[in-house]
């Protein structure tokens, strides 16, 4: 039996290394896990209580629309609820985009280095892909403009970028967007919103009443700390949304997923708390590097790429061995590069005294 040939040529995507088989593998009792960009300070106290008043409802489907959380988020983000999106994660409606408006004979721009699904959906959709390399580490949407043509359907942008952290600015972004020709649709992945502090980031729900061409896509994965419940969500004119309910699977986010969502939204002072703290743990870390003499990109998220001037794998390796886990650079296009998520204060402390013994050769 064969597959279509085109999808053995998509990329299987490598999510950190789990903890469980690092203990085994180093005989190790205990591991920190740095790779995936998860919140450490995990979720909201509402978040787990809403779960639990639902564990009597378990043989029952969830809400296809997802109508409470629906009218929650729209209320939320002063939009209305038609011009809402929901999916299996932020994931699931990248691959929903890519399968309402990608295949053979169109071509999609996006950076590169950038989030990794967003070309592995263009080759399983039998999309050309365009690439534009990043311009010290940023989108560099000039040129991306540039490269749209005639047969161009989507433009990809992470904005915060993943893996540099790094943003796009509102100046940026608006003059980009009126380059765009209206037919070809804009996504804006930010994914790591929540943990923006710089005010040069644009805030682009304003920007749809505008643009007809824009969507924006967001999560509950991140900051909120539901990874593992996966709700993520899209903004988008009714129009645009009410095209996608046609490749969206029917019950695609589960009942606890929808019930934390709500609840989490609702503790605004649990986000504040989170991203007050990631902004502190980003400051051990330049505080750092800056002592070490290494370069860095400027991060907006809740992770930090740094060249730490050695091969990437020998580096992850050791790290391995002392229980800690991280994304190697070379996973990401970024060799001699590590990405670390921000972690807690002990957390941080223990990989920056394994780094600076790597730094410094300390550890062989």
């Amino acid at each position: 039996m064969q597959p279509k040939q085109r999808i053995l040529n998509a990329p299987v995507y490598q999510p950190g290394k789990p903890i469980d088989d690092v203990k085994r593998e180093y005989g190790l009792t205990e591991v920190i896990k740095l790779a995936s960009n998860e919140n450490p300070f995990g979720s909201s106290p509402k978040a787990k209580a809403a779960i639990a008043e639902q564990l009597d409802n378990l043989a029952l489907y969830p809400d296809g629309a997802s109508l409470n959380l629906r009218w929650d988020l729209a209320d939320f983000l002063g939009v209305k609820p038609g011009q809402l999106f929901f999916g299996n994660g932020s994931d699931e409606i990248l691959l929903m985009i890519s399968r309402a408006f990608l295949g053979e004979g169109t071509n999609a721009v996006m950076a590169t280095q950038t989030f990794s699904q967003y070309r592995s959906n263009g080759i399983i959709e039998g999309a050309d892909l365009i690439e534009v390399p990043l311009k010290d580490g940023v989108h560099d949407l000039e040129a991306m403009a540039a490269a749209i043509n005639e047969q161009t359907k989507v433009v990809w942008v992470c904005n915060p970028n993943n893996p540099s952290g790094t943003i796009v600015t509102t100046s940026e972004l608006e003059a980009f967007l009126k380059k765009v020709p209206k037919d070809v649709l804009v996504v804006l992945d930010e994914a790591y919103y929540e943990y923006v502090v710089d005010p040069e980031y644009p805030q682009t729900v304003p920007m749809l009443a505008e643009y007809s061409n824009l969507i924006i896509l967001r999560t509950f994965s991140k900051i909120y700390g539901l990874a593992a419940l996966r709700i993520g969500y899209g903004i988008a004119t009714e129009e645009l949304i009410s095209s996608l309910e046609h490749v969206r699977e029917p019950f695609n986010t589960g009942t606890l997923g929808q019930v934390a969502a709500r609840a989490a939204l609702k503790d605004q002072e649990f986000v504040k708390t989170c991203r007050d703290r990631n902004r502190e743990g980003m400051k051990q870390y330049t505080d750092s590097f800056d002592e070490w003499g290494l370069s860095y990109y400027p991060s907006q998220t809740n992770f930090i790429l740094v060249d730490l001037k050695r091969d990437s794998d020998e580096v992850f390796k050791k790290l391995l061995s002392q229980g800690i886990i991280v994304r190697s650079g070379n996973a990401l296009g970024f060799p001699g590069f590590q990405r670390i998520t921000i972690g807690t204060k002990e957390q941080n402390d223990k990989i920056l005294s394994v780094l600076k013994e790597i730094v410094t050769g300390a550890l062989k």
